[in-house]
């Protein structure tokens, strides 16, 4: 896909909000371990940045998903992965089955202020024992009357400590696994909701990661979204779209780190000239450089299929397992360039361990190989 002028336009704002907003405050957050979401949000939903392809019925800019990657893409260029992260929740992961699938008073409701930023949203999905194993999930939600009494819990919450609200899959009825789940929104502040702690990470440490707790929480079942039973699918569709993003802001983060890399290669001084001189380094270099575009490429292929409408699913797994991959690769490679000062608290031992997520959130590299071997006719039926 050819970017217009309409995409760089919005590349140059994000590019101007990131360097005055965001990255002269980043140290702070990551030493805090958290970022003011509300915050930063609301002036993301002042700039039009949180709703970009959802609906202009709710705020949204109505746009196809090509300008949403361009957003995932450009903000790989804040000094941390973690709040690229919280608002990649917000926006493509907490948010696309209200989009697609939400009743309207619903949307009115939840989606509208999410995209306008005034509210924090978080994703309700992994448990302990069930991450990528989604099917697997614990968590109920009965009726009673109008309502669902919810009981479990949630894990590896992203926004969890700060949401207003959470959407939570849970399993509905007694049924097949893949066809009696739901998803209702919760908000954070109903009564057995609770944040049982805020759990400290090797990385994405300024974005604040919850368990969650819900002791027989009850809300009405207008609250679902879309059909009963159907949340296990529309929670693949969500999937999709969230390894996308993973994908796109892999691309953006390589890049930048990339960049910085050879900055410090050619000013750094080794032997009587500068590190950059050595054959092996801008050899590597080069060759990241390389698998970098060729990861761009495969993302732009997949967004080619959302905007024509096609199902996009196989080729969204191959770019989460090569954005992780190669993301690993990427990172360890300018620690090593970096030597001691990579090793050092800083910029590329930052993007290190943010890094190292990639091929764990959102599917982790194995279940990736499993669906693409699936799409190949290669797994084994009794595996």
């Amino acid at each position: 896909m050819k970017l217009s002028p309409e995409h760089e336009a919005l590349k140059r704002t994000i590019q101007r909000w990131i360097a005055d907003e965001i990255n002269p405050h980043v140290d702070d957050w990551e030493a805090a371990g958290i970022f003011p979401a509300h915050q930063v949000f609301k002036r993301m939903g002042q700039l039009d940045l949180l709703g970009l392809n959802k609906p202009t019925a709710y705020g949204g800019m109505g746009l196809d998903y090509s300008y949403a990657a361009v957003l995932a893409e450009t903000l790989g260029e804040m000094h941390c992965g973690g709040v690229p992260m919280a608002i990649g929740v917000q926006t493509d992961m907490a948010t696309p089955a209200f989009a697609e699938h939400g009743s309207d008073a619903l949307c009115r409701e939840f989606l509208a202020p999410a995209i306008a930023g005034d509210m924090v949203a978080c994703l309700g999905v992994s448990e302990v024992g069930s991450g990528s194993d989604v099917a697997s999930i614990k968590t109920t939600a009965r009726k009673d009357g109008d309502d669902y009494i919810i009981n479990g819990g949630k894990m590896w919450t992203t926004n969890g400590t700060q949401a207003d609200w959470c959407i939570v899959l849970a399993n509905t009825s007694s049924g097949s696994t893949h066809k009696n789940k739901s998803l209702i929104v919760v908000p954070m502040k109903t009564p057995g909701v609770q944040v049982a702690r805020k759990i400290n990470k090797m990385g994405m440490d300024s974005s604040d990661t919850a368990q969650l707790f819900f002791d027989d929480v009850r809300v009405p079942q207008r609250y679902r979204v879309g059909e009963e039973g159907m949340g296990f699918i529309y929670q693949m569709e969500q999937f999709q779209l969230e390894r996308l993003w993973a994908g796109f802001n892999g691309v953006g983060a390589m890049r930048h780190i990339l960049n910085i890399t050879i900055d410090y290669t050619r000013e750094r001084q080794v032997f009587g000239k500068s590190l950059l001189e050595n054959q092996w380094v801008y050899f590597k270099l080069a060759e990241l450089r390389a698998e970098i575009e060729m990861l761009s490429t495969l993302c732009w292929a997949a967004v080619d299929k959302v905007v024509a409408g096609e199902d996009a699913t196989e080729w969204a797994t191959m770019v989460k397992l090569k954005s992780g991959r190669l993301m690993r690769e990427v990172t360890d490679t300018c620690v090593q360039f970096w030597g001691g000062m990579g090793f050092a608290d800083g910029r590329v031992s930052r993007a290190f361990r943010d890094g190292r997520l990639a091929s764990i959130g959102g599917g982790a590299d194995e279940v990736m190989l499993q669906i693409l071997a699936k799409y190949m006719g290669i797994f084994p039926r009794n595996a």
